[in-house]
């Protein structure tokens, strides 16, 4: 592993004298760490050869990111990277993404192992996967097998080009390959604490001022020490805390449902968020309003000429994904779908459906595959009878 400037200066020399595009993936420590930082670079370029980078030891990549901007890069799955990688200075302008290339190929499978072995017919170990990459030293088995990670990538990309190519795909892939450089893949909510895994058992304004300041310690206290935040106190945990409302701290230490290696040690700060969620004059609300649609399972009582027009936009869009070989929600996101059934546009024809899908970020080969279709299944759900309500005993 590479964790000397001088010795990152040196790789970059060599990388320069190679051909070819540069196959590149990361390695982060989720489960393990806070941050989503990466702890370990693979690249490898032919005439190069494989190179492993120590992040953290190394710094900026701003020299690397100089010399291969211009290249084009091969990720497999570029959306989970690619934020780690721009946080480094490493920043790609042109990409090949082997798992949505995959996807578009219509492979039944598109995790890396599997695509390499139904490609190439490669068995890869994926045993390291899950590890923690902040780990130091990283033991020789995962250096290995984050080597071949990328080692094959290229061979990967060009027998997957064939592919697309073969089908008539190639356009697509480009354009979705270029909307993936467009994204920025880091979500910022606006009450963060709202994804506590259980919240909605929560009842009433004072408990879940207290959810909110226990998830506010527990984050603040996780940053401070880069650690998962779920490894110190689950969100279980916090949720049941937040339900049982414990009178004193004696009292929460014994709280049987309130675990984590960090629950007894840092029991002062806990309590202290409790107390502060008690004392709060700033209540939530149990349901924020927003831009949300219900969920389609009550799509039927709350507004069922929506629920006619998706279920049969769902069933249209399916054929035609099986026809292209090509997965249903990569043809077009059901979040896409369901906002154009929720609130057509007027008219609800072709164009409108098209400039709709455009406004929400549908690619041009999607709007292509899917506005027609979409059109004609509102159509037709608008022409289908509502089923006959029982008649009453």
């Amino acid at each position: 592993m590479i964790d000397t400037h001088s010795g990152y200066l040196a790789a970059v020399e060599a990388i320069s004298g190679g051909t070819g595009p540069i196959a590149i993936d990361a390695e982060r420590a989720s489960g393990y760490r806070y941050s989503q930082r990466a702890y370990l670079i693979q690249i490898f370029r032919r005439g190069a050869g494989t190179f492993l980078f120590d992040p953290p030891a190394i710094g900026a990549f701003t020299e690397l990111n100089e010399l291969i901007a211009g290249e084009e890069w091969i990720l497999h799955a570029a959306s989970q990277d690619l934020t780690c990688l721009r946080e480094v200075g490493l920043d790609p302008t042109r990409l090949f993404d082997t798992e949505l290339a995959a996807r578009l190929a219509g492979l039944p499978r598109v995790g890396l192992g599997a695509v390499v072995e139904d490609l190439l017919g490669i068995h890869l170990a994926k045993e390291h996967s899950a590890a923690d990459w902040s780990t130091r030293p990283l033991p020789q088995s995962w250096l290995v097998y984050a080597a071949l990670d990328v080692e094959l990538l290229v061979d990967l990309r060009e027998s997957l080009a064939v592919v697309l190519e073969r089908d008539g795909k190639s356009g697509i892939a480009e354009q979705e390959f270029a909307s993936v450089l467009t994204r920025d893949f880091v979500v910022v909510r606006q009450e963060p604490w709202r994804r506590l895994s259980g919240v909605h058992a929560i009842r009433g304004g004072r408990n879940l001022a207290i959810a909110r300041e226990l998830w506010q310690a527990r984050d603040a206290f996780a940053r401070e020490i880069d650690t998962a935040p779920g490894r110190l106190v689950p969100d279980s945990a916090l949720v049941a805390a937040a339900r049982m409302v414990p009178e004193s701290k004696r009292d929460l230490a014994a709280l049987k449902d309130f675990t984590g290696r960090a629950s007894r040690s840092q029991i002062d700060r806990w309590w202290d968020a409790i107390q502060a969620g008690m004392a709060s004059d700033d209540l939530p609300v149990l349901r924020v309003a927003g831009d949300v649609l219900p969920p389609p399972r009550v799509w039927s009582d709350k507004n069922p000429d929506a629920d006619k027009r998706l279920k049969t936009a769902r069933t249209r869009i399916t054929e035609v994904s099986t026809d292209l070989s090509i997965p249903v929600e990569n043809m077009l996101t059901p979040e896409m779908l369901r906002r154009v059934a929720w609130t057509p546009p007027e008219p609800a024809g072709k164009d409108g459906i098209a400039a709709s899908l455009v406004a929400l970020g549908a690619r041009a080969w999607q709007v292509d595959a899917t506005a027609q279709v979409i059109a004609d299944a509102f159509v037709e759900a608008s022409q289908t009878p509502q089923p006959a309500s029982e008649p009453e005993s």
